[in-house]
C-alpha cells in the first residue's frame, strides 16, 4: 500500500502536487495529524510518528489515477469533458449581486438561493482581504456570501491561521477545502463548496471511498480553470508593462479567452493567456481539467456575453438547483439569441477544454523523457 511517503517521491518532489490540501485535510478531519501545510501551502509531515500508513492520503489525490474508474462512475462521466447535461448562459436576477460579481454572478445568486430554502447551512468560498490578498471563508450568512462575490487576480489561501504568512506569497490559488476543519468546529453537515477542478477531484475520491469529511458537501460548484498564477510585485509589474497599465487605475480583473483588465475610466486591456505563463505554477501545466469535469455545476466566463457566466450542469442534483433558482434568482439568456450563442459557447467551452488537455498530455510525455531523477 502505498502512503504519504510515495506522494512525495511520486508527486511532490517532481513538481506535480497542485497544493488542494485534500490529502493534509482528510489526516487533520480524522484526527491523526500527521500531516500539515507548509508555509507555501506544499503538504509535509506534522509528526511522522502519527502516521497509520492507511493510504487514503495517496488514494485521494488528483495526480493520481488510484480511484479514476470508481469516480467517473460515480459521476456517470462520459468523454470528452464529463457529463453535460445541459450548457446554458445565465446571470443574476439580483442587480446588487450582478454589481459585486465578475461575470453574471450565477454562483452568487444560487448559494443565496440555497440558503434562502433551507437547502444549505453553509458555503465555503473565499473572500478579499487586501488589495492582492484572498482567504478562504465559511460563508454562513447571506451578507458574507455576497461580500465574498467576484473574482480578483490574487491570493486565496488554505488554513485560515495561516492567511497571513501566506498573503505574502500572492498565489492565485488556495487548498480551500482545509477550511472544513471550520465545518466541523460549527458541526454543519450541508455545506456547499467552490473550487477548481483538482479540489473537486479530490473531495469525489474521498466521497468514492465514503471518507470525512466528504460528506459535509451536499453541493459541488466547480470553476473553470486556465491554471493557477504566481502574482508576486515582479510579475505585476511586467503585466503593468505587458498591458500598458498601472495597477492603479484598475476597476476590476477577468478571465476569459485573454486575462481582461478592466479600467477606471471604462478601458480594457487584453492579455492572450500565453503571454502570461511565466506567472503560472509549474503543476498547472500537467492539469487536464478545464471545467471541473466532476462537478454538480460548473461556470465560467468563456463563450458568454460580458455580465453573462456560461453554466454547464452536469448532475440531476446541478439541474435540480438551477430549476429551482430560475425566474426568482437566475435569469438564463434571451431565447432566441440563446439558441445561436450557446453552440458557440459550447465549441469555445470544448476547444479550451481540448487545449488544457493536450497540454497537460504533452507535460506529462516530456517529464517522462526527462526521466526526473529524485533526490533523497
Amino acid at each position: 500500500m502505498k502512503t504519504f511517503f510515495h506522494l512525495i517521491q511520486e508527486v511532490q518532489k517532481p513538481g506535480l502536487c497542485h497544493h488542494c490540501g485534500g490529502c493534509v485535510t482528510f489526516c487533520t478531519a480524522i484526527n491523526y495529524g500527521a500531516l500539515e501545510l507548509d508555509p507555501e501551502g506544499r503538504p509535509r509531515y506534522k509528526d511522522i510518528e502519527k502516521c497509520i500508513e492507511c493510504g487514503i492520503c495517496h488514494a485521494i489525490c488528483p495526480e493520481v489515477g488510484e480511484l479514476d474508474e470508481e469516480m467517473k462512475r460515480m459521476t456517470a462521466w462520459s468523454a470528452p469533458i464529463g457529463r453535460m447535461m445541459e450548457l446554458t448562459v445565465a446571470r443574476a436576477q439580483n442587480p446588487e449581486v450582478r454589481a459585486h460579481a465578475t461575470d453574471g454572478g450565477v454562483i452568487t445568486a444560487l448559494l443565496l438561493h440555497l440558503m434562502d430554502i433551507g437547502r444549505i447551512d453553509g458555503a465555503i468560498v473565499s473572500r478579499k482581504m487586501g488589495r492582492f490578498s484572498r482567504a478562504p471563508w465559511l460563508a454562513i450568512t447571506k451578507d458574507e456570501i455576497l461580500e465574498a462575490a467576484g473574482f480578483h487576480f490574487d491570493t486565496m489561501h488554505g488554513m485560515t491561521h495561516f492567511s497571513k504568512v501566506y498573503s505574502s506569497l500572492e498565489s492565485t490559488f488556495s487548498p480551500s477545502i482545509m477550511e472544513l476543519g471550520e465545518v466541523a468546529k460549527k458541526h454543519l453537515n450541508r455545506v456547499a463548496f467552490v473550487g477548481t477542478p483538482c479540489q473537486i477531484n479530490t473531495l469525489r475520491r474521498m466521497e468514492v471511498l465514503g471518507v470525512v469529511p466528504a460528506g459535509t458537501i451536499q453541493y459541488h460548484f466547480g470553476l473553470f480553470c486556465t491554471g493557477n498564477f504566481h502574482f508576486g510585485p515582479e510579475q505585476r509589474q511586467k503585466l503593468e508593462e505587458i498591458g500598458k497599465f498601472s495597477w492603479d487605475d484598475v476597476a476590476k480583473v477577468n478571465v476569459k479567452e485573454d486575462l481582461m483588465i478592466h479600467l477606471k475610466g471604462g478601458e480594457m486591456r487584453l492579455i492572450p493567456l500565453d503571454e502570461i505563463n511565466f506567472m503560472k505554477r509549474y503543476a498547472c501545466r500537467y492539469c487536464d481539467d478545464y471545467t471541473a469535469e466532476y462537478a454538480d455545476l460548473s461556470f465560467g466566463g468563456i463563450g458568454s456575453p460580458e455580465g453573462w457566466t456560461t453554466v454547464i450542469v452536469r448532475t440531476p442534483l446541478g439541474r435540480a438547483i438551477m430549476a429551482d433558482a430560475k425566474e426568482a434568482d437566475i435569469e438564463e439568456y434571451e431565447r432566441e439569441a440563446r439558441a445561436q450563442l450557446v453552440p458557440e459557447a459550447t465549441a469555445k467551452v470544448l476547444k479550451w477544454s481540448a487545449m488544457k488537455k493536450e497540454n497537460a498530455e504533452r507535460s506529462h510525455r516530456e517529464l517522462e523523457r526527462k526521466s526526473v531523477r529524485i533526490k533523497s
